[in-house]
């Protein structure tokens, strides 16, 4: 049926499934693993086990349970009830669906133990264990319940040469209902009837029958659209797959057949890179590649409809895959020979090219295996000295061996960057720099030959993985993250930045083709990520080696991404709000590239015009005194015509207000005063301290106030009361200066910024613009503002506040 779960791995094909030491633990033939079927029709390993049937109370049944191995938790316990369709499939698996969505797969070790269980099922329901599957999957029409009834099988026509378009039409007409599938199924099972095909099949191409040839084409993809693993295993076999092939050379739809053994048995050899010693593990490998050819290149591309239909197709070759990974690593001599050949030198370049082909194929594999079998696949892998084996073929000059070590290092770093950092670091002690494993990759980046640098795109993801602080480890003794960065930026960081600083040494880049430009962008790409990730490794790197003036001669590419990623890069490092940072950018005058960029610009509307304003507008909106301060004394006189957005005017105006409150000192000792009797300098908005306020209880005041003498009470309220009426009357003196400062803006000629005038908690004027007046914090750091929003309200609560203090 086009729904049911695809067939997990038997449990004997699981790399550290079960063996003979397994074995003597206790009875072998009870021994399963049980599966569950994830949301991407794949197979998830609960865990190993034994199972038995017995009646449980609370399930008021006879149910299936299955005990771990390793504590004797209990891995499943699941009721055998009567309407649910239980399916046997490769004599060991049990397969069924406890809900619309959750289905269930027991793997059991050996045959006798998955035919003892089923009888038990079978009792339940009262079927007969000679079938494969307890009940219909899919609700049937009540014609084909009476179908059932009156044929209780499917009989095929007799196997001839002149029958063979009643038998196409059969199998057409059977396709569509679920029921006449699973009829037409058991019937091919049970007489044989697919080898009887293919010495038709032989008959037709003797005879050159091609109205034949088109019949035997239509019944082989019909077989296949049945979904049926019984079937697949006579298909495949070794005896019947190359005619199963055949047949499907001989598509109606096309004028001349395809040659598809021609190009299996001739052109695709097989190559025994390390001789393989087990006949069974040859045979499988043969039998998978040719599965996989049929499925990627024989079949037609199914329909919507179909797809489903060929899900048992694609569970084969996946578990046959797995299979061939298990055996391949359990045979160590066979993975020690593939190393030694690999690292040797006297090896010739042909044959290590098929070594690390093999290598890299071997590794694609794996990512079919359950997270516990590929932890222990790559674990082996690490113990044969994979990563020293990589560093070796990575310094070679084969292209096309560089190109599959790099895929196959991609596998590691995907799969545990920690293993990889470890490994290099340890390599930094006995080794120079330029023949680390991590200096390679960044020189092989550097060095791609690609017009688009897909390989430079591919090695620029691994090392953004391997400097991720997000996926280090921190144990009790030390962190992984210190270590490596340290390692990182004393050892590797001069490689990345090499290319950048060799073309910025003049006002403008040396190089200026797009092959040099993409390749700076990336590697600009992954310095902003570190000065995201990387703290003070980034931030000491940046300013003694003087990197953001050079990333800012960018500016001036003729390439407008790579501009862009110069802009990016300085904006991220803007976003930190880091002092260190702004000092490093004052004393350099680093706006001087950003700002001849805007107005080389001159009015055209694009990506650079706008990235560059929301730069100044973060500094204004974010009130970065230093840099509001630097932009204004030094690029002012630039900067003043600009009025098509009142980003510039803002920053002025920002500006002034700073310089005003420097002019004018006793407004800071007032906000002292202030400071030190009403607001916490803390991070809680000004609604929060205003409930806190409101919910202090008297007795919590007057607990309080305990350490003020009783004698000095009066006192003190007199001495607050006094700067804040004096306060309260220049507040409004200031008030009606920043309304004629506005007046004059307006009447000066140029187009009028809308701005709205506004107090923050009564101690200082904000001016920002009326879209973000609502929402924009007042001036970080200003004394007196606990980061008020800057709304008219917030006069008025702040002065009652104030009397609030004074009356208590």
């Amino acid at each position: 049926a086009p729904d049911q779960p695809p067939a997990p791995p038997a449990i004997a094909s699981q790399s550290g499934g079960c063996g003979v030491a397994g074995g003597r633990m206790t009875d072998t033939r009870r021994r399963v693993k049980v599966y569950t079927l994830n949301e991407d029709r794949q197979w998830d390993d609960r865990g190993t086990g034994h199972v038995s049937s017995c009646y449980v109370e609370r399930l008021k049944g006879m149910s299936l349970l299955v005990r771990a191995e390793s504590d004797g938790s209990l891995l499943l316990e699941s009721k055998i009830n009567p309407n649910t369709a239980y399916q046997k499939q490769q004599d060991t698996l049990i397969v069924w669906s406890e809900a619309e969505n959750y289905d269930l797969a027991l793997s059991f070790q050996e045959k006798a133990g998955c035919d003892e269980i089923w009888e038990k099922i079978c009792q339940v329901q009262g079927k007969d264990p000679s079938v494969d599957i307890t009940q219909d999957l899919v609700d049937e029409s009540e014609e084909e319940r009476f179908d059932d009834m009156s044929s209780p099988g499917l009989e095929l026509p007799s196997c001839e040469l002149s029958r063979l378009e009643e038998i196409a039409e059969l199998v057409a007409s059977s396709l569509p209902s679920p029921l006449r599938r699973e009829k037409l199924a058991l019937a091919l099972e049970n007489e044989g009837y697919i080898k009887k095909l293919l010495e038709i099949f032989h008959v037709c191409e003797d005879l050159e029958n091609v109205e034949g040839l088109h019949h035997l084409y239509e019944i082989i993809k019909g077989i296949f659209l049945l979904n049926r693993t019984a079937l697949f295993e006579v298909m495949f076999s070794e005896e019947c797959i190359m005619d199963v092939i055949g047949c499907l050379e001989y598509d109606p739809s096309l004028s001349q057949s395809r040659k598809h053994r021609e190009f299996l048995t001739k052109t695709a050899k097989f190559k025994e890179v390390i001789p393989i010693s087990d006949p069974e593990l040859k045979q499988k490998i043969h039998q998978t590649y040719r599965v996989q050819y049929i499925q990627d290149m024989v079949l037609p591309t199914p329909s919507v409809f179909e797809e489903n239909m060929l899900s048992t197709l694609h569970s084969f070759i996946f578990f046959n895959k797995v299979e061939i990974v298990g055996m391949l690593q359990e045979d160590e001599k066979f993975l020690t020979d593939l190393f030694a050949q690999l690292t040797d030198e006297a090896t010739d370049e042909e044959k290590r090219q098929e070594l690390v082909n093999f290598l890299k194929e071997f590794c694609a594999f794996s990512q079919t295996l359950q997270p516990q079998n590929r932890d222990a696949f790559f674990k082996t892998l690490s113990n044969m000295g994979i990563l020293p084996a990589l560093e070796v073929i990575l310094g070679m000059d084969d292209a096309q061996v560089r190109s599959a070590a790099t895929d196959i290092f991609s596998y590691l770093v995907e799969y545990n960057p920690s293993m990889v950092r470890e490994f290099v670091m340890q390599e930094a002690q006995q080794n120079d720099d330029d023949i680390l494993l991590i200096n390679l990759i960044i020189e092989h980046m550097i060095c791609d030959t690609d017009p688009e640098l897909g390989g430079a795109v591919l090695l620029m993801g691994l090392l953004r993985t391997l400097v991720d602080p997000e996926n280090m480890l921190a144990t009790a003794n030390k962190t992984e993250k210190t270590e490596f960065l340290g390692f990182f930026y004393k050892h590797c960081m001069h490689v990345l930045t090499a290319p950048l600083l060799a073309n910025t040494t003049e006002d403008k880049p040396s190089k200026d083709d797009f092959q040099t430009a993409q390749l700076l962008a990336l590697i600009l790409e992954l310095l902003t990520f570190c000065v995201e990730h990387h703290t003070y490794h980034i931030k000491n790197y940046i300013i003694n080696k003087d990197i953001l003036r050079r990333v800012l001669v960018l500016m001036a590419s003729k390439h407008a991404f790579l501009a862009l990623c110069a802009l990016r890069f300085k904006r991220k490092i803007i976003g930190l709000k880091d002092e260190f940072y702004n000092r490093y950018i004052m004393k350099s005058f680093l706006f001087e590239p950003v700002v001849k960029a805007f107005l080389n610009n001159g009015s055209r509307y694009n990506l650079m015009n706008s990235a560059i304003i929301e730069m100044f507008e973060f500094i204004r909106v974010e009130d970065i005194k230093s840099l509001t301060a630097h932009v204004i004394e030094n690029y002012w006189k630039a900067l003043e015509d600009v009025d098509y957005v009142q980003t510039f005017k803002g920053l002025k105006l920002r500006f002034e207000q700073q310089r005003e409150r420097q002019d004018n000192p006793k407004l800071d000792s007032m906000r002292s005063i202030l400071r030190n009797h009403r607001y916490r300098r803390d991070a809680r908005t000004l609604e929060d301290e205003e409930e806190m306020w409101f919910n202090t209880d008297e007795d919590d005041m007057e607990d309080g106030e305990a350490v003020v003498p009783p004698s000095d009470k009066t006192k003190n309220d007199e001495d607050i009361m006094d700067p804040i009426s004096k306060f309260m009357e220049r507040k409004k003196l200031k008030e009606s200066e920043e309304k004629e400062v506005l007046l004059k803006t307006n009447l000066s000629g140029r187009q009028s910024p809308s701005f709205k005038l506004s107090f923050s908690s009564g101690t200082k004027s904000n001016l920002t613009s009326q879209s973000s007046a609502s929402n924009l914090p007042g001036s970080p750091g200003s004394p007196g503002s606990p980061g008020s929003p800057g709304s008219p309200g917030s006069v008025s609560k702040s002065t009652s506040q104030m009397a609030a203090i004074t009356t208590k």
